[in-house]
C-alpha cells in the first residue's frame, strides 16, 4: 500500500494547549545558542559541518514547542529547556544523517561511546574537549541542567540521556538487520529512544513541583509515569510514519511493529496504533482520577504535598497537550501529501509528518 493511500488517524488530546507568555523573548534569541554550539549556519554561507540551515531550523519551531509544553515556566526555565530540546533534536538529526542514512555502525558506536563521557553521574567529573556540535552542546548543558533545586536529577537525567543515545545505535542495528522489534519489548524501548525519561525533569523544571517522595516509587505512580511517557513516543510513531518508514526505511516504529507482530495490514496497524495511543492516555487520566486520590489518603500526604502533586500533574498534562500541538501545528510537521486524515476521536488537528526527540 502506498503511503498516500493510508488513512491517517487523528489522535485525541482532551487538554487545551496553553502558551508561555515568554515566547516572544524566546523567539528573539532562538538562533543564538544553536549558532554558538555550531549546530546552525546560514543558508548561503555554511560553516564547517552544521546540522541545520536557517530554513530547516525555523521549520522545526522549537521555540513554539518549548512555549507550548511549558506554559508556566519562568523565562530562565523556558530558556534552559529550549536549549535542551535543541540539543535532542540536533543529536537526532545528526545521527540520522551521519549514521542511519549511511549504515555506518562502527562510526555510530564510536560517536556514542565518546558522548557517554559528556554524561557523567559525578558532578565533579572533568569533561573531554568537545569535538563537534553535539558534544559542545552537551558540555554546555552539563553546566546548567543541575542547579540546586534540580541537583537530585543529575544521575537520573544523565542515565536517561545515555539510554537515549544508546537506543539510536540499537535502532541502527535493527534497521541494518531488518529486525522489527517485538511488540512487548517495544514500549519500554520507545521510552528510551524518545528520551521520554527526561520529560518528568522538564515538568519539574517548569513547575518547581516534585512528585512527593512518599508516593514516588509506588505502583500507581510508576504506572502513571509509564502512561505519560508512552503517549509521547507512541503518538510520535504515527506522526512520523512517512519519514521513518517510507523515507528512511526504518523498522523502529509502532505501526510496523503492530503490522509484523499481529500479521495485519498497514492500514489496520495504523488504526491499532491510534487505539493503543488513546488507551495509554485514558489510562493516564484514569490513574489520576481513580487511583491517585486513595493513594494520597493512604500515604497521609499533607496539604503542601498535595498542592505540589497537583502542580506537577497540571504540568504533565500541559506537556502532553503542548507536544501534541507541536506535532499537529509546526511547519516541520506537514501532513503527507495525498494522505487522508481520519477522525478517530474528537479534539485534535491533522497528524504530523516528522518525528521529534524530547523532544524527538
Amino acid at each position: 500500500m502506498k503511503v498516500q493511500d493510508i488513512e491517517l488517524p487523528v489522535l485525541r488530546m482532551p487538554h487545551q494547549v496553553r502558551l508561555n507568555p515568554y515566547l516572544p523573548v524566546l523567539r528573539q534569541e532562538t538562533e543564538t545558542w544553536a549558532r554558538e554550539m555550531g549546530m546552525l549556519t546560514g543558508d548561503e554561507t555554511p560553516s564547517a559541518r552544521p546540522i541545520w540551515t536557517r530554513s530547516q531550523f525555523h521549520a522545526m519551531a522549537v521555540d513554539q514547542l518549548t512555549a507550548w509544553t511549558l506554559p508556566d515556566a519562568s523565562l530562565a526555565g523556558l530558556r534552559l529547556n529550549h536549549r535542551f530540546n535543541l540539543w535532542a533534536l540536533a543529536w537526532d538529526d545528526h545521527f540520522a544523517a551521519a549514521f542511519k542514512q549511511t549504515g555506518d555502525l562502527a562510526g555510530a558506536q564510536a560517536f556514542t561511546a565518546r558522548l557517554h563521557a559528556f554524561l557523567p553521574p559525578d558532578p565533579g567529573a572533568r569533561l573531554p574537549e568537545p569535538a563537534n556540535a553535539i558534544e559542545k552542546g552537551m558540555a554546555d548543558l552539563q553546566q546548567r541542567l543541575f542547579p540546586p533545586r534540580l541537583a537530585h536529577w543529575r544521575q537520573g537525567l544523565n542515565r536517561a540521556l545515555a539510554d537515549y543515545v544508546d537506543a539510536g545505535v540499537q535502532e541502527l542495528l535493527n534497521s541494518r538487520a531488518g529486525r522489527v522489534p517485538d511488540l512487548i519489548e517495544y514500549a519500554q524501548f520507545r521510552r528510551e529512544s524518545f528520551a521520554a525519561y527526561t520529560a518528568p525533569y522538564s515538568v519539574e523544571l517548569a513547575t518547581g513541583a516534585r512528585i512527593p517522595e512518599r508516593i514516588r516509587h509506588t505502583r500507581t505512580v510508576r504506572a502513571l509515569l509509564d502512561a505519560f511517557m508512552d503517549y509521547m513516543g507512541l503518538a510520535n510513531d504515527i506522526a512520523s510514519y512517512q519519514r521513518e518508514v517510507h523515507d528512511e526505511y526504518d523498522v523502529n516504529n509502532l505501526v510496523v511493529v503492530l503490522e509484523t507482530s499481529l500479521g495485519i495490514t498497514v492500514q489496520e496497524a495504523m488504526h491499532a496504533a491510534a487505539d493503543l495511543v488513546s488507551a495509554r492516555l485514558r489510562h493516564f487520566e484514569h490513574l489520576i482520577r481513580s487511583e491517585l486520590p486513595p493513594l494520597v489518603e493512604r500515604a497521609g500526604l499533607d496539604q503542601a504535598e498535595r498542592v505540589e502533586l497537583e502542580a506537577w500533574l497540571r504540568g504533565a498534562r500541559s506537556f502532553l497537550s503542548g507536544l501534541h500541538a507541536w506535532y499537529t501545528g509546526a511547519p516541520r510537521y506537514a501532513p503527507v501529501s495525498g494522505a487522508v486524515p481520519v477522525q478517530r476521536a474528537a479534539g485534535a488537528a491533522a497528524p504530523a509528518r516528522e518525528r521529534h526527540p524530547s523532544a524527538r
